[in-house]
């Protein structure tokens, strides 16, 4: 037997997110058999609509569903749960409680009160029909018809959006089923509903299973009807359903083949997937097959789901005997272009069959043009393990799986390209040749240019204007001199011929501006076009072919755009066509060999007549080349973004190609290079480790990785994990208690890198602070510790175990990458002022012991040191007297304890123009903590100035000794030292100190003076 549970929504759930909502799923539990359902993100009133059986061997079982809520950094929240006994289903008449609500329950009885939200399941026993079982068909489920609950397909599964819940029917399940019949049988002797009425309710049930396995066979019968269009027309009906949905991605265990071939996208999808195909006859005489049954295509939940199922017999290995495979193909997408499907295979006779079933991912796509015209595709082929069930011998089943995939698929791919050609590398390259031939920038008119650029409002009216006053000039008779007039200046008469003036004036100004532009427009003819590219390495090829709807930011209606291409610090510009909205250019741009593979190609679309006579942009656009497949660049349509670009989806067409003329000694080039920066030793990783890297973050094979660390990666909390560094991305991976966290982004979009001394919070170490660009970095934000006021993104990295190391090795490798000659000079000037202000050794506050201190403030109170020690409270008196002393837009954070008897906060005040012409910004930070003796306080200041003239090159330091005098003295003792903590040289130390010193004395009697005022009446 076996028990259905469908869970269909939910209601009403609390939420347990800060953001009010909640990301639910549901976890059910029969004993050790467990399921779960798929995520809805933010969502309080979530629809799953899934069903999962369970195999039922003890009717004293309970089903615990539970209610959970997905947490991606820390354990999953409990929303509610629902526990129900296997005893209460079976003892129905009908064996099911239908369809209904069930309110969840809390977990504790603390929180009994606590309301949980409502879930509708349906739960009901599915038997086998005897009648049916000798058909050969397969085994029919069945369930009573009950209300609300909408039809299922036979088999009462989910599609294959959730194939890891089908429950596999394992050759063990056969032997074992006549001895769960007669546990059934005799459970339902002892049933107390069948003391008075066993003989009408048994009749009831067999007059039920007699109509839903008619109506079963009913709906089988439409089913194989249907199946009886061809295969092409299905194709069809599938491409007519199709919503533009997205290629499905590849499956992360690996890819096992990734080859072009000579035929076109739906000629391959038809040679291996078309019911009239011999291939799958082929591979299994090549492979060793047996008993080879391939089903009819049929269309599933009312024409959704397109799939069939292939048996088999895997023939015997070295290891595993000769046994039974059950397959399952579903079309994910067929559009007419594209082709996914999606394998099930299931070994239920191989040891621990039963709890793991292999997914394969077949994904077809068009290939690139070839010279000889011919269409091409793109055959990827990818897979997964899917573990139904946990077992120890996870590993082993994984590594026995791969190493089987392997071969299985060698000799897939020898079969294929028998039959159809693959297509040759030399043959690619032939087509850029061919594909950049053909491009040929048409020659354009100067005259033709001026007449279109010129023939508007503007100049007509000019030279209209300009010929009226001459012959004004010439009909008119000379005027007499008068006013402040005299020979050779002729002044206007009238406030009319004044506003003439300034008119004719303002026109021929706009008139010269028109034709300089035009004149250096046309000085700009592509003058990039055409240039081979020198040196050795990788070279970029840029084909720009045309435009379409670009925008305009004239009244005309149309722009003149040229496009500014720009790579590895280097750009390349387009000619301007003018007064277009889908130019042609047909100009191809070659950028000199670079040493470093490129990651991001950026482009901007200028209008060289914008507003105001500006260039204005009217779209721009990137393309990474970890990302994108080089081979679909070699044709493609770019979208441009920006406000303009998208209200009139605006593209570019382009033909981009990328070669390393260098071969295959890049990668120990580069590390050699890279020992100079570093100052060690770097070996070259093996290409198992490299294709294990690439395939963890999803990378093209000429990426390689250069060095990893193990360190904290620091957010809410510490998780530990590896940071992986290579040419052109510094990534981060963390596998926790099974929860994955991963991330990459280039080193192009570093701004800047700092270290942080070593704080107790860092357990002793220092701390790497990475800065991202602006708008930078989005598919990492997960993994940020903050986002600063300009929406830049800050990670932060801690606890290397070799902190030096690390450190030089992620500097040499921005520096390389991302930073200009002059910046590196300038950094490496920068690094040698502060190299000494850098260490692994956890020390004194923010490194105070560094900085020279001298008493520059003393002075004797009438006030206890507890009671002057409010002036660093935090509360009101603390906030008034900062202001009064000049101190505007004071704010602090609460003190946080750091230690046992230290605290921390944060300042920030502005000055007065009395106390500074500048009106600077002041961030501090303060540290307090008691006197060795007991007798006052003692209290750190680190002030970093903004806003000031040369105050990034300086820190000042001051630390603040209130004690209490004797008690005859009544009163208490303040001492103020002063430092100044140098992060750059720079001439004017001496002024600079020395005006920072008397500012500070001035500041410090005036503040001691008014905290004396304030306090004194206590």
């Amino acid at each position: 037997m076996k028990l259905v549970v469908r869970v269909i929504e939910a209601k009403n759930l609390p939420p347990t997110d800060p953001n009010g909502l909640s990301d639910p799923y549901v976890r059910l539990q029969l004993g050790r058999q467990r399921f779960k359902t798929k995520v809805i993100k933010k969502c309080l009133n979530p629809k799953w609509d899934e069903e999962f059986s369970f195999k039922v061997d003890d009717l004293n079982e309970e089903l615990v569903i539970s209610v959970m809520d997905e947490d991606k950094f820390f354990n999953d929240d409990f929303v509610g749960q629902l526990k129900v006994p296997v005893s209460l289903v079976f003892e129905e008449e009908i064996k099911s409680l239908g369809t209904a609500w069930y309110s969840l329950q809390p977990k504790s009885k603390k929180s009994k009160n606590k309301e949980s939200g409502e879930i509708r399941l349906s739960i009901y026993f599915a038997q086998k029909n005897a009648s049916m079982e000798s058909n050969g068909s397969g085994d029919l489920f069945y369930h009573p018809r009950m209300t609300n609950s909408p039809s299922r397909s036979s088999t009462g599964c989910s599609s294959s959006s959730s194939p890891v819940r089908e429950e596999i029917a394992s050759a063990k399940d056969e032997k074992c089923g006549t001895q769960k019949k007669i546990t059934g049988r005799i459970a339902q002797i002892f049933n107390k509903s069948s003391d008075m009425s066993s003989t009408p309710t048994r009749r009831s049930i067999e007059l039920d299973q007699s109509e839903i396995s008619k109506a079963e066979v009913s709906e089988m019968k439409t089913e194989d009807q249907s199946s009886n269009e061809t295969f092409e027309e299905a194709m069809r009906k599938i491409q007519s359903a199709d919503q533009g949905s997205e290629i499905p991605s590849n499956l992360p265990a690996g890819v096992l083949i990734d080859q072009q071939y000579v035929i076109a996208p739906g000629d391959l999808n038809e040679y291996l997937f078309s019911s009239e195909s011999d291939f799958l006859k082929s591979l299994a005489e090549v492979q060793g097959n047996t008993e080879l049954e391939i089903g009819p295509w049929k269309f599933e939940n009312d024409g959704e789901i397109f799939k069939r199922s292939v048996n088999y017999v895997k023939a015997p290995s070295k290891l595993i005997k000769a046994v039974k495979a059950f397959e399952e193909h579903t079309y994910l997408k067929a559009d007419g272009k594209n082709f996914a499907v999606l394998t099930s295979v299931s070994t239920p006779e191989v040891m621990y069959g039963g709890t793991f079933k292999v997914e394969i991912l077949y994904v077809i796509t068009p290939g690139p043009e070839l010279p000889t015209g011919e269409q091409s595709s793109h055959l990827v082929v990818s897979w997964r393990m899917n573990f139904i069930q946990n077992t120890m011998m996870k590993g082993m089943i994984e590594n026995g799986a791969r190493q089987g995939m392997k071969e299985s698929f060698d000799q897939y791919a020898s079969l294929l390209s028998q039959t159809v050609k693959p297509v040759d590398l030399k043959d690619i390259s032939s087509n850029k040749e061919q594909a950049l031939a053909s491009l040929h920038a048409e020659p354009e008119s100067d005259w033709k240019l001026a007449v279109q650029y010129f023939a508007n409002f503007t100049v007509i009216s000019t030279v209209f204007i300009g010929l009226y006053v001459l012959v004004h000039i010439w009909l008119a008779a000379p005027s007499t001199i008068q006013g402040l007039e005299f020979g050779g200046l002729d002044l206007p008469d009238s406030i009319g011929e004044f506003v003439v003036c300034a008119v004719l004036v303002l026109q021929g100004e706009r008139m010269l501006g028109l034709v300089s532009r035009f004149i250096q427009a046309r000085g700009q003819k592509g003058s990039d076009h055409g240039i081979k590219a020198q040196g050795d390495g990788w070279l970029l090829t840029v084909a720009l072919i045309e435009g379409s709807n670009l925008a305009s930011v004239d009244s005309t209606g149309f722009s003149d755009p040229y496009v500014v291409f720009s790579c590895n610090g280097k750009t390349r510009t387009s000619s301007i066509k003018f007064q277009k909205s889908n130019p042609i250019w047909n100009e191809i741009f070659e950028f000199d060999a670079m040493d470093d593979p490129p990651s991001v190609l950026d482009m901007v679309v200028y209008d060289f007549d914008g507003p105001f006579d500006e260039a204005a942009s009217l779209g721009h656009a990137e393309i990474n080349f970890l990302k994108a497949n080089i081979a679909d660049l070699a044709d493609t349509w770019v979208p441009l973004e920006g406000k303009l670009a998208l209200a009139c989806q605006s593209k570019l067409h382009l033909r981009i190609f990328l070669d390393n003329t260098r071969g295959g000694n890049v990668a120990k080039e580069y590390l050699s290079k890279m020992e100079k920066e570093v100052g060690k030793k770097m070996n070259l990783r093996s290409p198992q480790t490299n294709s294990a890297f690439q395939k963890l973050f999803g990378l093209p094979p000429e990426e390689f990785l250069i060095n990893d660390f193990t360190c904290h990666l620091k957010r809410k909390m510490p998780l530990q994990g590896r940071l992986f560094l290579s040419p052109r991305i510094i990534g981060f991976h963390a596998n926790l208690f099974g929860k994955k966290t991963k991330f990459y982004f280039l080193w192009e979009d570093i701004e800047d890198i700092q270290i942080i001394p070593p704080t107790f919070s860092s357990m002793g170490s220092p701390i790497i602070v990475i800065t991202l660009r602006k708008g930078r970095g989005a598919d990492a934000r997960h993994g940020a510790k903050t986002q600063d006021e300009q929406g830049r993104l800050k990670f932060h990295f801690q606890s290397f175990v070799s902190f030096n190391v690390a450190h030089r090795t992620i500097m040499a490798l921005w520096k390389a990458r991302s930073l200009s000659p002059e910046q590196k000079v300038e950094f490496v000037e920068e690094e040698s002022d502060t190299k000494s202000l850098i260490s692994e050794e956890s020390g004194s506050f923010l490194g105070l012991d560094d900085v020279s201190m001298s008493e520059i403030y003393s002075c004797s109170l009438p006030i206890p040191a507890s009671y002057l020690m409010e002036i660093f409270s935090g509360g009101e008196l603390d906030r008034r007297v900062m202001e009064k002393s000049g101190c505007i837009n004071y704010s602090y954070t609460p003190w946080v304890s750091e230690n046992l008897d230290i605290s921390e906060r944060a300042v920030y005040y502005k000055f007065e123009k009395r106390v500074s012409s500048y009106k600077g910004e002041v961030t501090s930070t303060q540290q307090r903590s008691p006197l060795l003796d007991g007798k006052g306080w003692l209290v750190e200041e680190v002030m970093n100035l903004h806003g000031v003239p040369l105050g990034d090159y300086f820190n000042i330091h001051l630390r603040y000794q209130i004690e209490d005098l004797p008690p005859k003295a009544k009163g208490c003792r303040v001492q103020v030292l002063f430092g100044v903590e140098w992060l750059k040289s720079t001439r004017n130390q001496k002024r600079i100190t020395k005006n920072i010193l008397e500012n500070l004395q001035e500041r410090f009697k005036l503040t001691f003076s008014l905290a004396e005022k304030e306090l004194l009446p206590k």
